[in-house]
């Protein structure tokens, strides 16, 4: 009985000693989001530049006797290029980027970078709303990461003293201390195979410096007690967008979406000036804002779209009124209004888009007022190198109301970034009428339009660096040049000036491979 005991204890011993000897552990390093590339030392990536994170394995012995073809010298991974432009479908974890938290992240799943209404379009086209960007465009954010879940952190913050018409030229101008801002989260999440749900939080506390708005010559748009909101920039809304949108891959060429919003931005216009990489280091909303992209911010919005390669056709049911002048609350929605976009990105520098659509009574002071807007954009984005960036915006929108003309607006702008250093400008041609001014028909005619010029230069220059935010210091100078009938109220060609910091989240710097449609 002992020797069969003895024998037993013999037999579990050596068992327990091959298992352990057969599942030793082993130090790997990983890409969290190609966790089929495992190297023996720490780098960086070979298929999207991240830095690869350590993990602990267990691995089984063999007795086999490795063959010829075992004993072969692995391959070595290619080495980063870091030559290239800055492009948007994989992080470069080694450049200067925002703060990017990828603690539980679970190596074995795959987190959805990619765009937000389809799996197969890289994270640079987002815009605003359901609006394509190029490819190529900057983005500035925080990105953090769960097992199945992805979220960005976008925002921008002046502090700015703003003086319109400084040399006091006219009776129109105003001076202020004031803090344009907005802040917006994005989350995602792969759905089954081919499904993506995503949704948008963004809101901004603009009312909290005044509920008329910051000063803004020949600015208009919305009310405020009663009386049209002129010369200044309404505030916008507490909640500007709380959306979610599913999309179904049908293959790599091709998707089907839909976005709901309340608040949230039809298939109109192009991206909204707060997001389009030429506008975000200017703090002033552009002059001719409702003549293209006043929507973005629509209490009850449905989309649908679809997208083949490179283009897109979408079309949207929303509501046409604008925000009342109370900025924390939610206004009725009435989704009586339409619209219709088809977009096109031939490169991936390049965001092409044209749109019509009816917008019944936007204002409130004049309910019986419908418009139909049309509206053509491009939009370009370029990495001229790892530290420098060029962007542009081209676009034009015009109004049109029964019994009037149409009234349209030109406006050409442009950003160039290099280091810590940021120029930028604007130009603006807008045809504004008499109700747009707030002018008296008795003096200036029923159907008088008046053509308006802006011309704006600035610069930012990043002072510190707060962990992933930078905290910018700038200015900017205009000049207006109006018809000269409003000269009595304006003055002749009058000048605003206005100094700010800013505080924005650094570039999340990116490396792409082109996605071939």
């Amino acid at each position: 009985m002992r020797k069969s005991l003895r024998a037993l204890f013999v037999i579990i011993t050596v068992f327990l000693v091959s298992a352990a000897i057969a599942q030793q552990t082993k130090v790997i390093y990983t890409c969290a989001m190609h966790p089929e590339v495992q190297m023996d030392k720490p780098g960086s990536c070979p298929k999207c530049g991240m830095t690869l994170e350590k993990k602990t394995i267990t691995v089984k012995q063999s007795n086999k006797q490795p063959s010829k073809q075992d004993k072969k010298v692995p391959m070595e991974m290619p080495a980063k290029d870091t030559s290239q432009p800055i492009n948007h479908t994989h992080m470069d974890m080694n450049a200067d980027t925002s703060s990017m938290n990828m603690e539980g992240m679970d190596m074995n799943q795959h987190m959805p970078m990619s765009h937000a209404y389809s799996l197969n379009l890289p994270m640079g086209r987002n815009g605003s709303g359901t609006g394509w960007l190029p490819d190529a465009s900057p983005m500035y954010g925080y990105m953090f990461h769960t097992p199945k879940w992805m979220y960005m952190l976008h925002y921008n913050l002046f502090l700015r003293y703003n003086n319109q018409d400084f040399t006091n030229k006219g009776s129109r101008g105003d001076s202020k201390i004031d803090a344009p801002n907005w802040i917006m989260l994005m989350a995602q999440r792969q759905v089954g195979k081919n499904g993506l749900f995503h949704y948008n939080i963004m809101s901004s506390l603009d009312a909290v410096t005044g509920s008329s708005g910051y000063p803004l010559l020949f600015q208009s748009g919305e009310a405020y007690k009663g009386k049209s909101i002129v010369d200044r920039q309404h505030p916008h809304d507490l909640f500007s967008e709380l959306s979610v949108s599913y999309s179904q891959a049908l293959s790599k060429k091709a998707d089907v979406f839909a976005y709901v919003g309340y608040p949230g931005e039809p298939a109109l216009g192009p991206v909204a000036f707060m997001h389009r990489p030429s506008s975000m280091d200017n703090p002033d909303a552009p002059i001719s804002h409702h003549w293209v992209d006043a929507t973005h911010v629509t209490f009850g919005v449905a989309t649908i779209g679809v997208r083949y390669g490179q283009f897109k056709i979408e079309g949207s049911s929303f509501t046409g009124r604008e925000p009342d002048e109370n900025r924390y609350n939610f206004d009725k929605p009435r989704f009586d209004s339409w619209s219709g976009r088809l977009s096109f990105n031939p490169t991936e520098n390049w965001a092409l888009q044209v749109s019509h659509g009816f917008v019944k009574s936007p204002e409130l002071l004049h309910p019986d007022e419908d418009v139909n807007r049309t509206t053509a954009s491009a939009v370009y984005s370029k990495a001229l190198s790892q530290t420098s960036t060029f962007n542009a915006t081209a676009l034009w929108g015009m109004n049109k109301t029964a019994g009037h003309d149409g009234e349209n607006a030109v406006l050409i702008e442009g950003e160039w970034r290099k280091n810590k250093l940021a120029l930028h400008g604007r130009y603006e041609h807008v045809q504004k009428g008499i109700e747009e001014l707030s002018l008296d028909e008795n003096v200036y005619g029923h159907n008088a339009v008046f053509p308006v010029n802006a011309f704006t230069v600035g610069l930012n220059y990043d002072l510190l660096k707060l962990g992933g935010s930078r905290l910018a210091g700038g200015g900017q100078w205009t000049f207006y040049h109006a018809n000269e009938r409003l000269n009595s109220l304006y003055g002749k060609n009058p000048m605003a000036i206005e100094v700010y910091v800013r505080l924005y989240p650094g570039m999340i710097r990116m490396k792409m491979n082109k996605h071939k449609m």
